[in-house]
C-alpha cells in the first residue's frame, strides 16, 4: 500500500477522532464533566474505554515482541489481566470505589484516598507520584506507537512522534474525560476487530490449523538462540527453566508486575467513579473479559507463532530476523499481512496508543490541577478547568522529552516497571480504604512512603535491569548491584516493595489505632 493511501486513511481517522473530541468539548460544562463525565457515563462506553486504556501499544508491540522472543509463557499475563484487571477489579474494587467516590464526592484517585483518610498529605503524595512517575509509562506508550508508524510509513521517527503527540494533546486538553471516553470507545472497537482478523489470517497465510501450528512451534525449540538458552529459554511453547533469569523476568516482572499492578492504576480506578450505579458496573465485566481475551490473547499467540513465519520466509526465527524485539511485530505485519491490513493495523496501534495516552495525560493533568494545585485558575470561577488543562500540557511535554531517552527493547519492561511501582505504592492503601476500617491515615502514609521508597531503592541498588542502566550504584560502590549473588539481582522490585508496603499499613495502623482508642 502506498504512503499516499496510508496517509489518507490516517487523515480520515484523525478527523473522526477530532469530531469525537469536539463532541466531548461541547458536552463539558464544568469541572465535574471534565474530570468524571458528570458521573453519568454509559456503562458500555465506560467498559470499552477501560479496555482500550488497559491495552496500549506496549501490550501489542512490546509484549507481542516478548512473545515472539520468549514464547507463550506470556499468555499467563493475559489470564491474570482478565482475572485481576476485569473480574476482581470490577466486582471487588469497582463497586466499592464507585460508592466511596460518591460518598466523598471525589473526582480523582488522589482525592478519593485523601478524603477517605482525611489527609491532604496523602492526596498530595499520590498526586506527586502520578505526575512524576506516569510520564515514564506515557513515554513508553508514545514510543510504541511511533516505532510502528516509523516502520509502516518509512518516515522519520521524530516527525511521527511529534504529529502523534500533538493530535492526542488536542482532544485531551479540549474535550476532557468525555472526549477521552468517546475516542476510547471507537478505538476499542478498531482494536478488537483488528486483533480478531490478525489471529485468523495468520492460520490462513500459514495454511495450518491451531494444533498443527502449535506442534510445529514446539518442534523448532532446538532453534532457540544460544544467548537465550543461557537465560533459561526452553522453547516457544514451554515456560523458562524455573529460577532462571528469564523465568524471573517473565514471572516476577511481566506477569506479576503488570497482572497485579493493573489493580492500582489511577487512570483505570477513576473510571469506576464515572457510572451512575453498581448495576452498570456489572454490565462491564463481560465486555471487558471478551475484549482482553481477544486483543491481548491474539497478539501474544500470534507473536509466538510468528517464529514459524520468519523461519519459512527468512530462514531464521523472529529474534534473529530483527534484533530489537520492539520491532518484531511491526516487521511481521509488514511482511505477512495483506497490504491493506497494514493501514488497518496502524490504526489499531494508533488506537491503542492514543487511548492509553489520553487517559494518562488526563490523569496526570488532574493530579496537577485538581489535587496538587486545586486553586490554579479558579480565583474567579470555581468550575474552571484551567489548572487541569495546564497540568495536561505539562505532562505531555515531559513525556515527549523522556521518549527521546528510552533505549531499545524498553516498551514491555517500562510498562511492567510503572505498574509494579503503582502496585507497591498505592494498592495496600487503596485496598484498605475499601475493606479495612481500622486503617489509619498514619498507616496509609507509612505504606505509601514505604512502597515508593522500597521500589526506588530496589531499582537503583538491587535489580540489575534498572540499577545497571542508571549507574548510581556503580558510581557509589563500584558494583552494578549491592547484592550480586544470583538470583537476588534478578528478582523484580515488586516482590520486595509490595510486602513491605502491606506490612507498613497494617503495623502502623494497629499502633496508631491503639493510641486513638486509649485517648
Amino acid at each position: 500500500m502506498s504512503t499516499l493511501t496510508l496517509g489518507i486513511v490516517v487523515i480520515v481517522y484523525m478527523f473522526v477522532i477530532a469530531w469525537l473530541g469536539y463532541i466531548g468539548y461541547k458536552q463539558t460544562k464544568n469541572a465535574s464533566d471534565y474530570l468524571l463525565g458528570g458521573r453519568k457515563v454509559n456503562p458500555i462506553i465506560m467498559a470499552l474505554s477501560y479496555g482500550a486504556t488497559f491495552i496500549s501499544a506496549s501490550a501489542i508491540v512490546g509484549f507481542g515482541g516478548v512473545a515472539a522472543t520468549f514464547g507463550m509463557g506470556i499468555q499467563w499475563l493475559c489470564l491474570l489481566n482478565m482475572f485481576m484487571g476485569v473480574v476482581v477489579a470490577f466486582i471487588f474494587f469497582g463497586r466499592r470505589t464507585r460508592k466511596l467516590g460518591e460518598e466523598h464526592n471525589a473526582r480523582t484517585f488522589p482525592q478519593l484516598l485523601g478524603l477517605h483518610y482525611n489527609s491532604r498529605s496523602i492526596q498530595i503524595f499520590i498526586a506527586t507520584i502520578i505526575f512524576i512517575g506516569m510520564p515514564l509509562y506515557a513515554a513508553v506508550v508514545m514510543k510504541g506507537g511511533a516505532v510502528f508508524i516509523e516502520q509502516m510509513f518509512h518516515i522519520d521517527l521524530h516527525l511521527a512522534l511529534l504529529i502523534f503527540t500533538l493530535i492526542v494533546a488536542a482532544y485531551v486538553i479540549t474535550g476532557g474525560i468525555k472526549g477521552v471516553l468517546y475516542t476510547d470507545a471507537l478505538q476499542a472497537v478498531i482494536m478488537f476487530v483488528c486483533m480478531l482478523f490478525l489471529l485468523f489470517w495468520f492460520y490462513h497465510v500459514m495454511d495450518m490449523g491451531f494444533i498443527e501450528a502449535n506442534q510445529k512451534l514446539t518442534e523448532i525449540s532446538p532453534l532457540v538462540p544460544d544467548r537465550f538458552k543461557e537465560l533459561g529459554h526452553q522453547g516457544w511453547t514451554s515456560m523458562p527453566v524455573t529460577g532462571s533469569p528469564q523465568w524471573y523476568t517473565l514471572v516476577s516482572s511481566l506477569i506479576l508486575g503488570v497482572g497485579i499492578g493493573c489493580l492500582a492504576q489511577p487512570q483505570l480506578v477513576v473510571r469506576f467513579m464515572m457510572v451512575e450505579s453498581t448495576k452498570q458496573l456489572n454490565r462491564g465485566v463481560l465486555i471487558g473479559c471478551v475484549f482482553l481475551i481477544v486483543t491481548v490473547g491474539a497478539i501474544y499467540h500470534v507473536g509466538a507463532l510468528s517464529n514459524l513465519f520468519f523461519l519459512k520466509t527468512e530462514g531464521v526465527v523472529a529474534s534473529e530476523a530483527i534484533k530489537d524485539m520492539d520491532k518484531i511485530i511491526p516487521l511481521f505485519i509488514d511482511r505477512a499481512m495483506p497490504e491493506w491490513f497494514g493501514a488497518v493495523f496502524m490504526l489499531c496501534i494508533l488506537s491503542a496508543s492514543m487511548s492509553t495516552l489520553s487517559a494518562q495525560f488526563h490523569t496526570m493533568g488532574a493530579a496537577f490541577g485538581a489535587d496538587a494545585f486545586p486553586h490554579l485558575g479558579r480565583s474567579k470561577n470555581t468550575n474552571s478547568t484551567m489548572g487541569v488543562r495546564i497540568g495536561v500540557l505539562c505532562s505531555i511535554l515531559v513525556s515527549y522529552i523522556i521518549c527521546y531517552t528510552l533505549s531499545a527493547g524498553i516498551i514491555a519492561r517500562g510498562t511492567a516497571l510503572f505498574m509494579g511501582i503503582c502496585a507497591a505504592t498505592f494498592l495496600p492503601t487503596y485496598f484498605c480504604s475499601l475493606y479495612w476500617k481500622k486503617a489509619t491515615k498514619e498507616g496509609a502514609l507509612a505504606s505509601l512512603w514505604t512502597g515508593a521508597l522500597a521500589s526506588l531503592i530496589a531499582m537503583l541498588f538491587f535489580h540489575k535491569a534498572e540499577a545497571g542502566a542508571v549507574g548510581l550504584c556503580k558510581a557509589l560502590t563500584g558494583k552494578d548491584v549491592l547484592i550480586d549473588v544470583y538470583p537476588w539481582f534478578a528478582i523484580d522490585p515488586i516482590l520486595f516493595a509490595l510486602p513491605l508496603s502491606i506490612i507498613a499499613i497494617v503495623v502502623v495502623s494497629l499502633m496508631t489505632q491503639k493510641k486513638s482508642d486509649n485517648i
